[in-house]
């Protein structure tokens, strides 16, 4: 029988540590139960020899699709009346991420020991989101935790779908900047100084001021210390950045930014709309109220300025207000998104409405990531053609008056 190293806490609040024997890890942490303390940390002692488990970075990540297969299978097994405990079981063991096998372990221990399932995913923050959580809690409030499930698995499959849109529409545009920009320090650094080299002995007369700022730019980035200096600075200027636009105040200011970029404006917009709708429909469908799916919503659109206009429309709803009057004033939602919802708000068929929104958003996202394609591409081939050009011109044209001369 394996041994297993705990850290628990005691009912006077003291924290304990010790030894365990037991089959599993599910048994040791409910031996340490038993002993009517709460364990904190239940790790496999190890016995002899060296630990060789290495631990890859986002190994402990649960992915989307992961968490999207478990969400739908969840749902099927408990449509199908399966005991809640026994459907976590099931999962955890036929579950190909280890990391969420670890989650829906201590998971599946928290309901046995009389937790609800909405507050055991709720410890789990980095796994199941807020919007998860709230969803799952209204669910089991009102007796309806399959169909719960089930929206959340579709929402959670639109949601990934539309990232992956996004991201898929980056990935020509990145290519080509890193190519562009391999292809200017290979020429900068090998072919340019070899040039201006022999520029320079052919020429005794001095060479255009584009041809010496070429130069002059190459002898810089052939210095050791170039290359050094941009190793050490940008990740220094990459860190600061970041942890800057993790500040509440830096977020506002970067999301506002973005959301004056002509074309990207557009794109971030109309998926937030399209988040905004499909979260919102979800939350309002498992019984969540219209405040509540608001608020939860906010924080899942992934703009601070979109966000802070949609806590001031819930705080003028809870003053007697209404969702469509409150986005009917907003610099970001369009006019037609208010008639929407006024219309759903008329006929009580709110959540019905708002997933028509979602969907005709998505449809508008693909055009605008489309559009942005189409756009990026001509771009970034008139920027290598011009750099091309410049060091093309900086080059050749002393070459052709050398040769004019020498006729």
């Amino acid at each position: 029988m394996p041994d297993f190293i705990y850290t628990a806490r005691m009912q006077n609040g003291t924290i304990h540590k010790g030894t365990i024997a037991a089959d599993t890890k599910i048994a040791a942490i409910a031996a340490i139960r038993a002993h009517h303390m709460q364990p904190i940390t239940v790790q496999s002692a190890k016995k002899g020899g060296m630990n060789m488990d290495i631990k890859l970075p986002g190994s402990d990540k649960v992915k989307p699709r992961d968490l999207v297969i478990f969400t739908r299978q969840f749902s099927v097994m408990v449509n199908a009346g399966v005991p809640i405990m026994r459907s976590l079981s099931i999962l955890k063991e036929q579950s190909e991420s280890p990391a969420l096998q670890k989650v829906l372990e201590v998971v599946t221990l928290d309901v046995q020991g009389g937790v609800s399932l909405s507050d055991a995913l709720a410890k789990h923050p980095k796994v199941f989101s807020q919007i998860y959580v709230n969803m799952v809690r209204a669910g089991e409030a009102g007796g309806i935790l399959d169909k719960v499930l089930g929206r959340l698995a579709f929402q959670q499959e639109k949601d990934s779908a539309l990232r992956g849109k996004i991201k898929s529409a980056m990935v020509y545009p990145s290519v080509i900047a890193g190519v562009t920009g391999i292809a200017f320090f290979v020429l900068m650094t090998f072919i340019v100084p070899k040039i201006g080299t022999i520029l320079t002995q052919m020429s005794s007369a001095e060479l255009p001021i584009y041809t010496r700022g070429l130069l002059a730019v190459s002898n810089t980035m052939k210095q050791p210390g170039f290359l050094l200096s941009i190793a050490v600075i940008l990740p220094v200027v990459i860190t600061l950045f970041r942890r800057y636009i993790k500040t509440e105040k830096g977020r506002y200011q970067w999301h506002s930014l973005l959301l004056k970029i002509p074309v990207l404006k557009t794109i971030i917009t109309k998926a937030a709309i399209a988040r905004f709708a499909r979260i919102f429909a979800s939350l309002m469908g498992a019984g969540v109220s219209i405040v509540g799916a608001i608020e939860t919503t906010a924080g899942a659109i992934g703009n601070a300025v979109i966000e802070k206009e949609l806590l001031a429309a819930s705080k003028a709803i809870q003053a007697g207000g209404s969702l469509s009057a409150e986005l009917g004033q907003s610099k970001h939602f369009p006019p037609i998104v208010a008639q929407m919802l006024a219309v759903g708000e008329e006929t009580g068929q709110t959540d019905t409405v708002v997933i028509k929104v979602a969907e005709f958003y998505e449809e508008e996202v693909d055009a605008a990531v489309g559009a942005l394609s189409s756009i990026i591409e001509p771009i970034m081939i008139v920027v290598l053609g011009g750099m091309v050009g410049l060091i093309a011109v900086s080059v050749f044209g002393p070459i052709t008056q050398l040769s004019t001369s020498a006729g």
